[in-house]
């Protein structure tokens, strides 16, 4: 058995939570920062405003997904009114499991989506 399928399964995650999770990643970051990396981890695809941003924060530490770093950085190159976050263990799973499941997603697609004929790879699974 594995970690994903040992724990209580999570709520659906909206869009945004998914883009929030995967903006906070491996680093913590404050709202702001959160923001911007949205828009860059999209290509500037997705632009969050502030309350989305806060609003979403807001239910991931409520689902424990994320929760408020206790550090700061200097306060000479930072506001200290800024609140850093980061990923929970169990959060940082819950990514994961997030990303697996649009790999999967994505290379389901990937034949007939990015074919320049889509009925040409439809086709060959229907001679296979």
């Amino acid at each position: 058995m594995t970690a994903a399928s040992e724990r209580s399964p999570t709520p659906p995650l909206s869009r945004v939570a998914v883009y929030l999770l995967l903006a906070i990643g491996p680093e913590e970051r404050h709202g702001y920062a959160i923001m911007h990396e949205v828009r860059r981890i999209t290509g500037g695809a997705v632009k969050l405003g502030p309350g989305a941003i806060y609003t979403t924060i807001k239910r991931l530490l409520a689902d424990g997904l994320i929760e408020e770093s206790d550090e700061r950085p200097d306060p000479d190159v930072d506001d200290q009114r800024r609140r850093y976050y980061r990923l929970t263990a169990l959060g940082r799973s819950v990514a994961a499991d997030e990303v697996r499941r649009l790999d999967a997603l994505v290379s389901s697609a990937r034949p007939w989506a990015l074919n320049a004929d889509p009925f040409a790879a439809l086709l060959r699974r229907v001679e296979s």
